[in-house]
């Protein structure tokens, strides 16, 4: 009879997220997981044969805890605020994990390399309804609004995990502000803008007339 496995498939995967969360991806190795196991390398690959199928594992696990990040966002009083802050705050406390989403290099991997454009389209699909209703915008407008305010999010995000932010949350959360009123003001005030069909000079002159 065959000697039942000593972990479970996603025991292993488990481990391997805790080595990613506090160490980085890149030194989540056989022989890491195995220290971590306290086994020798042999279980592991009873359930993954590859470190590339394990790898795409702990992401799926990375992925989950992100998106828990995001729906508790969505329950805020203002969802799709709610969402950036909680996109900052994933940030914050998984820096390791948002470089592994956000930051890697997983070309190895096509579904895998536009990782953030994806998130991105999942997050907008779930604001759009209120960014509707808040702001009476059309779906195209709300998208192109959430699209630019996630760009927002996503650089606050890279400067707090590589070291170079120096905000509070309170100016994070007053520089989204600024940006959501600018945004929603220009889309509402300049015909065309969303559409991409409104006259850039005519535009920036009026803008900056001193009358």
């Amino acid at each position: 009879m065959p000697r039942k496995p000593q972990f479970t498939k996603e025991e292993i995967a488990e481990y391997g997220l805790d080595i990613v969360r506090k160490q980085g991806m890149e030194c989540l190795t056989t022989r890491e997981l195995a220290k971590h196991l306290g086994t020798t390398v042999a279980p592991i690959f009873v359930h993954y044969p590859t470190m590339d199928e394990l790898k795409k594992a702990v992401r799926g696990l990375a992925r989950n805890i992100y998106r828990d990040y995001i729906h508790q966002g969505l329950a805020e009083a203002i969802p799709f605020r709610g969402v950036g802050m909680q996109y900052i705050q994933f940030a914050k406390n998984e820096p390791e994990l948002y470089r592994l989403l956000f930051l890697s290099d997983n070309t190895e991997d096509a579904k895998e390399s536009h990782f953030a454009m994806d998130e991105l389209a999942y997050t907008q699909d779930l604001v759009r309804e209120s960014l509707q209703s808040i702001y009476n915008m059309n779906a195209v407008a709300a998208d192109h609004y959430f699209r630019d305010l996630w760009l927002v999010a996503h650089s606050l995000a890279t400067l707090l995990v590589t070291g170079g932010c120096t905000y509070t949350d309170d100016e994070i959360r007053s520089i989204f502000t600024e940006i959501s009123v600018s945004i929603c003001k220009a889309y509402k005030e300049i015909p065309g803008l969303v559409e991409g069909t409104y006259d850039v000079d005519k535009t920036f002159q009026k803008l900056v007339s001193k009358s």
